[in-house]
C-alpha cells in the first residue's frame, strides 16, 4: 500500500474520532443546556405566577375560609414529592392565608375541604399546629370534610377542626408512618460502578442507596419512625378525645371506610358537602360567605412544569436510547427516598 494512501486512511480515521468525540460532547451539552433552559424556564414561571408574597383580598362581608388541603401535603416546589401529576396543596400560601384571617375580624371559621393520601411530616405538623394558634388566637371555630380520601397527614391536619364531616365514601385513616429508603448496591456493583465515602462516622452513610444497611442503622433509623408515630397518635387521642390505648390499636396504618370510621369516634358525621357546608353555615351563622383562597396561579405554574418535563424527555429519548450505566445514574440521581412521611401508599 502506497504512503499516501495509509496517510488518507489514517487521516479518515482520526476525523471519524474526532466527529464521534464532538458528538458525544454535543449529547452532553444539548443535555445540559436542556436541564439549565427548563431550570430557568422554572424560575421565570415562577416568578410570573407565584402568589405566595401577595396579600390575599379578603370579602368585606362576614365569611368562613375554606383551605383545600388537597393532593399530596409538601413543601412547595419540594422534591421529596412522592407522587407524580397535579398538586393542589400549597402550604407557603395556606399559612399566610391563616395569619390574613386571624386578624380579619369580619372573618367566622375556616372549613378544610381534605381530599388527600398525606405527606411529609414536617407540612402536616406545621400546618396543624398553625390551626391550633388560629383556634387560640381567635376562639373560631374549625371544620373539616373529607372527600374520597383523608388519610396519615391529611387526616393529623384535620385534628385541628372541631367537627369532622365525611362522604360516606370516603377512605380515612392510614394512622402511621412511613420512611422509605432505595437500595441500589447489587446494580452498581453488576455495571461496575462503586461509591466511596469518606465519613466522620460509622452511621453517616445512613439510608445511602449504595451501601447495605446495617442493624444499627436500621434501629436508628426506626426509632425516628417511632418518635413521629407517637406524636402521630398523641394528636389524634387529643383531637378526638380518645385514649391513647386505643387509638393505637386502630392505628396499624390501616384505612377506614366512612362507616367504620364513624363506628371507631375518627368522625363526627356522614353528609354530603353540600349539606356539611348548610351545616357550618348554621352553626355560625347564615349570613356568612364561603370564601375559597385564589389557587389558579399555581395550577397554571404546575400545568407550564409539566409540561416542560414531558419536553425534556422527549429530547432525551430523541438523542439516543439510554445505556443502563445511563439509567442507573439517573435513578440514583432522582432518588427521593428518605423522608419521613405521614401517606398512604
Amino acid at each position: 500500500m502506497k504512503g499516501k494512501q495509509i496517510a488518507g486512511i489514517i487521516l479518515v480515521c482520526l476525523i471519524l474520532v474526532a466527529t464521534g468525540f464532538a458528538g458525544v460532547r454535543m449529547a452532553a451539552y444539548r443535555s445540559k443546556m436542556r436541564e439549565e433552559s427548563g431550570k430557568k424556564a422554572v424560575e421565570s414561571l415562577d416568578a410570573l405566577l407565584d402568589n405566595s408574597e401577595k396579600e390575599i383580598e379578603l370579602p368585606k362581608e362576614d365569611f368562613i375560609g375554606q383551605l383545600d388541603i388537597v393532593g399530596t401535603i409538601q413543601e412547595e416546589n419540594s422534591s421529596a414529592g412522592v407522587v407524580s401529576g397535579s398538586n393542589e396543596y400549597q402550604h407557603d400560601l395556606y399559612l399566610k392565608y391563616i395569619d390574613q384571617m386571624e386578624k380579619a375580624e369580619n372573618n367566622k371559621g375556616i372549613f378544610l375541604y381534605v381530599n388527600s393520601p398525606g405527606g411529609t411530616v414536617n407540612e402536616s405538623d406545621e400546618m396543624y399546629l398553625k390551626l391550633l394558634e388560629y383556634k387560640e388566637k381567635t376562639g373560631r371555630p374549625v371544620y373539616a370534610y373529607f372527600g374520597s380520601q383523608a388519610c396519615s397527614g391529611a387526616y393529623y391536619i384535620s385534628m385541628a377542626a372541631d367537627k369532622i364531616y365525611s362522604n360516606r365514601n370516603s377512605w380515612t385513616g392510614s394512622i402511621g408512618v412511613i420512611l422509605s429508603v432505595m437500595n441500589y448496591e447489587k446494580l452498581m456493583k453488576k455495571i461496575g460502578v462503586s461509591e466511596i465515602d469518606i465519613t466522620s462516622g460509622e452511621n453517616k452513610t445512613i439510608g445511602s442507596g449504595a451501601h447495605e444497611m446495617t442493624k444499627e442503622q436500621k434501629e436508628i433509623l426506626q426509632s425516628l419512625v417511632d418518635e413521629a408515630y407517637d406524636q402521630f397518635t398523641g394528636i389524634v387521642a387529643e383531637g378526638r378525645k380518645m385514649d391513647i390505648a386505643k387509638v393505637k390499636k386502630l392505628a396499624d396504618g390501616r384505612f377506614y371506610s366512612a362507616s367504620q370510621a364513624l363506628d371507631n369516634g375518627l368522625i363526627d358525621e356522614i353528609m354530603g358537602l353540600e349539606d356539611t357546608k348548610a351545616a357550618i353555615g348554621s352553626a355560625v351563622g347564615d349570613e356568612q360567605i364561603l370564601f375559597h383562597v385564589p389557587s389558579r396561579n399555581s395550577k397554571w405554574k404546575d400545568y407550564f412544569s409539566q409540561l416542560l418535563g414531558i419536553a425534556d424527555r422527549i429530547g432525551k429519548y430523541s438523542d439516543s436510547n439510554p445505556s443502563d450505566i445511563e439509567a442507573a445514574r439517573e435513578l440514583m440521581e432522582n432518588d427521593r427516598s428518605g423522608v419521613l412521611m405521614y401517606y398512604a401508599k
